[in-house]
């Protein structure tokens, strides 16, 4: 599921050398249409960890020659690369044992009694696939390359796992602000949070 078309698979195989070198995993790839095509290519860290802003632009900037050379995309483009975000989505083996124990939603390429989306909680992933379970106590299982989407679903469990991984910047409400100013404006109801360069 990190690439479906063949165009975004010979992306794929541009990206992810270069995307090696620089300690960088390729989470998804996908080319978007209208008037001017997207690509965008999801990265993390090698080994899973969230990736960085800087993260993203060291990438953007090592991988536009190489685009730029072999040309996969003939029509102009837009490149993104961003991070996976906290709902992520889920793309690999070894993606879904990561993330035991957090509600996630995939699509099968093909219906299973006639569903293909189905809403559960990651409870495993094996040799048989990734075990997933459902309303009712029933047990979904699937291989990755049976599904073709899937992605966490936001929950208060999931920020909580990112907060403690380090994956969020520091929120209003927590302790440790240094570095950061607080903006709290009345007209908005959110705080902001500004980096003092």
């Amino acid at each position: 599921m990190i690439a479906l078309s063949e165009q975004e698979k010979r992306v794929l195989d541009l990206a992810e050398p270069v995307a090696a070198g620089l300690g960088l995993e390729i989470v998804r790839v996908r080319i978007t249409g209208g008037r001017r095509p997207g690509l965008q290519i999801m990265v993390d860290r090698a080994g899973g960890t969230l990736s960085t802003v800087d993260d993203c632009a060291s990438l953007s900037r090592a991988l536009s020659p190489v685009l730029e050379a072999d040309d996969p995309i003939s029509a102009p483009y837009t490149l993104e690369v961003s991070t996976p975000g906290i709902d992520r989505p889920l793309t690999r083996e070894g993606d879904f044992a990561r993330w035991a124990g957090h509600a996630v939603k995939i699509e099968l390429a093909r219906p299973l009694d006639g569903r293909r989306r189905f809403q559960g909680v990651i409870t495993g992933e094996d040799t048989d696939g990734v075990h997933i379970e459902l309303e009712g106590e029933v047990e979904l299982v699937a291989r990755v390359d049976e599904m073709s989407k899937a992605s966490l679903i936001l929950t208060d469990a999931l920020i909580d796992a990112a907060r403690a991984a380090g994956g969020l910047p520091p929120q209003p409400d927590e302790d440790d602000m240094s570095g950061f100013e607080v903006d709290e404006t009345e007209d908005q109801n959110t705080d902001t949070l500004s980096d003092e360069i």
